[in-house]
């Protein structure tokens, strides 16, 4: 039987809850989605109900396993929900609610103005490992419709509902991260959900399944072109919404778990020196070359990052 990964919460509460957490865990377990074959089916036309169920279940949809190897799509088995979290519903940190109202944009990365077609191809590529979605197709019509209406759906809600439950926006320390105080950050706070090895917690024994809690380094997690390999948006995110279900991380331990974390092997992507035409506009984090500056690797890896921009704001003046 297979756990429905929005429950993840429950299961983590379970887990923390010990013995008491059996009842839990069996409520969850009777929630199981029934009729795999009719949710894997798809369907002749676009809809924004089809694309909150990719967003949800991206692996088993469009992931690797994929019967139909037209339709593998990503190179691994995470979801889009697995860092946009409750199918981007959640207000806060990557949110999808307000996304419809920020593309078309200019992206440094690409060099030119893309729209929300373009950055979703962007997520398939890097954070999911994979390969481009055809911009006509079914899954990409149904992604953005989904996310066109949760633009209207943010609008239609009242001030009190769109706040974020989040703790403060995290502030960037001023020195490189700790590694090995990030490892201790990890162990404390992280192995519960995403294992000691980093890979994860399955929904079942069959990984087409996907994950309740995805992996964050090896072969199954983001590739090293994902944003969240760059250390800051990692914090940002760690910040704001972990641990799942109660985030009191500091500044300082957000930081340095996500280094931690970026330390680890991952998928390669190929032709990264090919992102950032204009290499001034790279972010200071961004963890691979080429840039222009003398500033070693991994300082863009790790920090200290005020140099860097100190550097880049002196050479505008």
């Amino acid at each position: 039987m297979k756990l429905d990964k929005q429950h993840g919460g429950i299961v983590l509460a379970a887990l923390l809850g010990g013995a008491a957490g059996i009842g839990i865990i069996a409520l969850a377990l009777s929630m199981a989605r029934p009729d795999a074959e009719a949710i894997a089916a798809v369907p002749e036309q676009p809809s924004a109900d089809y694309g909150r169920r990719l967003l949800r279940d991206t692996a088993e949809l469009m992931g690797p396993g994929h019967e139909n190897p037209e339709l593998r799509y990503t190179g691994s088995h995470l979801d889009c929900s697995s860092c946009h979290l409750d199918t981007g519903t959640k207000p806060g940190t990557l949110s999808l609610m307000q996304s419809a109202s920020r593309y078309p944009r200019f992206s440094g990365r690409d060099g030119g103005e893309g729209d929300m077609r373009d950055r979703i191809n962007g997520c398939m590529t890097r954070s999911m490992n994979g390969r481009e979605l055809p911009r006509d197709s079914v899954q990409m019509v149904s992604m953005e419709l989904y996310i066109n209406s949760l633009q209207a759906q943010y609008s239609a809600m009242s001030e009190s509902r769109r706040t974020a439950v989040e703790p403060a926006a995290f502030v960037e320390p001023d020195r490189a991260a700790d590694l090995q105080a990030g490892q201790r950050v990890y162990e404390e706070r992280c192995v519960v959900c995403h294992g000691v090895e980093g890979l994860g917690l399955q929904a079942t024994l069959d990984l087409n399944d996907g994950y309740v809690f995805p992996p964050l380094w090896g072969p199954d997690s983001f590739n090293n072109g994902a944003g969240m390999n760059r250390v800051l948006t990692a914090s940002l995110f760690i910040k704001a919404r972990m641990p799942l279900g109660q985030p009191d991380l500091t500044d300082d331990q957000a930081f340095d778990v996500a280094a931690y974390i970026n330390s680890k092997e991952r998928p390669q992507m190929a032709n990264l020196e090919q992102d950032y035409p204009d290499r001034t506009t790279k972010p200071v984090d961004s963890p691979y070359p080429p840039y222009a500056d003398d500033f070693p690797v991994e300082q863009h890896r790790f920090g200290p990052f005020r140099p860097i921009r100190e550097f880049y704001a002196s050479q505008k003046k």
